[in-house]
């Protein structure tokens, strides 16, 4: 999708400071079961090579109308070293091949996948984020930390062919490519309607709708040594894919691209129903990921409508953790204000999250955001435990080890509560350092917490 909401967000946190309190009096609550248990790494070292035990962290490395003037590669280079040393070990990039917009587009009108800022076409040489030597020298950056690199991937539609003859429609039709890389020319019959299907699922803006069906389209997309994944993949060296618009072509064209290419992928299916997003994964036989939408918007509902009851309501990471991508916001949609509860829930709940980058470089505070992405990979592991919810508190625990216990506080006072952690005899601490309490479970494994006004605790053993 192309469309950039640009919202302002402020945050805002008191952090008081009580002395450690002895446990009082008990009170059960029922735990909710999510999910099984993921793969863990087993390594403590949290670079970007060796995640940690709960996972790597994703960033787009974009939003919507970066700097032109070919000078976007090199930015996002310059920031890998601090990435890499936060704890990201994934980014992706926008779509990195000539557009018909040339040097102002954000590439998701895509003209000549072949040409990465190496040809002059389209009203410049290089794209609107640099020239290919200059993105091959990110993406090598980015390997020697160990991080990866995905593309975004846009095989819905093209945009910037000749004016032809179409038979198939009886009009002329913008269908005519002939690109200066000399790859992957089309015509009219690699468009719907053709001899081979009429249409596909969705159609996008009005531009050619590119056809899936015929099997050049199939050989050039993804079949061929020199096509369009294996080129990416193999000479380029992206390590996974991020897919625009999935709505618009069926789930079988990621099942065969990932057959053929491997690597990563992920899915962009814009719709906030768990259960569709559920039903596109399993269309790409489970090859790919997919945004988690359905938690995008519950979020959205319980932190911005003081409605943490939200959080219980079905989300992909709950049915399909090891397929899920979740995210607080990204350069088509912005709707969450209360971000730094959003980031919290989704960097010690289940799933892949993803790091917006004017969020950590420009919006938010990049120090909570590193607290954050740290807690994350070293103790978000296991299954997850929803174990209080109301309007204003939320409380929920990742069963693995070391795990966690993560507070949630949508109100204007300090709350405490008794929870059964998974920890008998064990001090504990909040490793945001939002509460300086440090109490010991329970041998029966109750503890009491607390969380400031507006704010979020993580707890785990010391």
């Amino acid at each position: 999708m192309k469309k950039f909401i640009k919202t302002n967000w402020h945050y805002c946190a008191l952090a008081l400071l009580f002395a450690c309190a002895e446990p009082e009096i008990q009170r059960e609550k029922q735990g909710e079961q999510i999910t099984p248990d993921p793969v863990a790494s087993k390594s403590d070292d949290t670079n970007a090579k060796n995640p940690g035990p709960g996972g790597g962290v994703l960033m787009q490395a974009f939003y919507w109308d970066v700097p032109a003037g070919g000078t976007w590669y090199n930015t996002v280079k310059s920031k890998l070293a601090s990435w890499d040393a936060a704890g990201i070990s994934a980014i992706w990039l926008p779509p990195v091949s000539k557009a018909q917009n040339g040097p102002f587009s954000m590439g998701y009108d895509p003209a000549d996948y072949f040409d990465f800022g190496n040809y002059n076409q389209h009203g410049s040489l290089e794209t609107r984020f640099g020239s290919k030597t200059e993105l091959q020298s990110l993406i090598t950056t980015a390997h020697n930390y160990n991080i990866d690199v995905y593309a975004d991937i846009v095989i819905n539609h093209n945009s910037g062919g000749d004016l032809e003859a179409n038979p198939n429609t009886g009009t002329n039709t913008y269908t005519d490519f002939n690109p200066a890389s000399g790859k992957f020319y089309r015509s009219y019959n690699d468009f719907h309607p053709n001899g081979y299907a009429n249409n596909d699922e969705g159609i996008f803006g009005g531009f050619p709708d590119l056809s899936h069906s015929v099997p050049y389209v199939q050989d050039w997309l993804w079949k061929r040594s020199d096509g369009v994944g294996k080129y990416y993949k193999n000479t380029m060296g992206f390590d996974g894919f991020r897919f625009d618009y999935v709505k618009g072509f069926g789930g079988w064209v990621v099942r065969d691209w990932m057959n053929n290419v491997g690597g990563f992928a992920v899915g962009e299916y814009w719709d906030g129903n768990a259960q569709l997003l559920q039903n596109w994964v399993n269309a790409t036989n489970r090859t790919s990921s997919a945004f988690d939408f359905a938690c995008y918007y519950r979020m959205d509902e319980a932190f911005d409508g003081n409605n943490l009851n939200k959080l219980n309501d079905d989300m992909l990471w709950k049915r399909d953790p090891s397929k899920t991508v979740t995210f607080v916001t990204n350069h088509d949609t912005d709707v969450i204000w209360d971000k730094m509860h959003a980031y919290a829930y989704i960097m010690t709940h289940e799933g892949y999250p993803t790091v917006f980058y004017r969020d950590y470089e420009e919006w938010l505070d990049k120090s909570k955001l590193n607290n954050l992405i740290w807690i994350h990979r070293n103790k978000a592991v296991g299954s997850t435990t929803i174990l209080y919810t109301d309007n204003d508190e939320y409380v929920a625990k990742r069963n693995g080890s070391p795990g966690l216990v993560v507070y949630l506080n949508d109100s204007n006072n300090w709350v405490e509560r008794w929870v059964e952690t998974n920890w008998s005899s064990t001090t504990i601490k909040d490793y945001t350092g939002n509460s300086n309490w440090e109490p010991t479970t329970q041998s029966g494994k109750w503890v009491k917490i607390q969380c400031p006004p507006n704010s979020y605790t993580i707890w785990s053993p010391k």
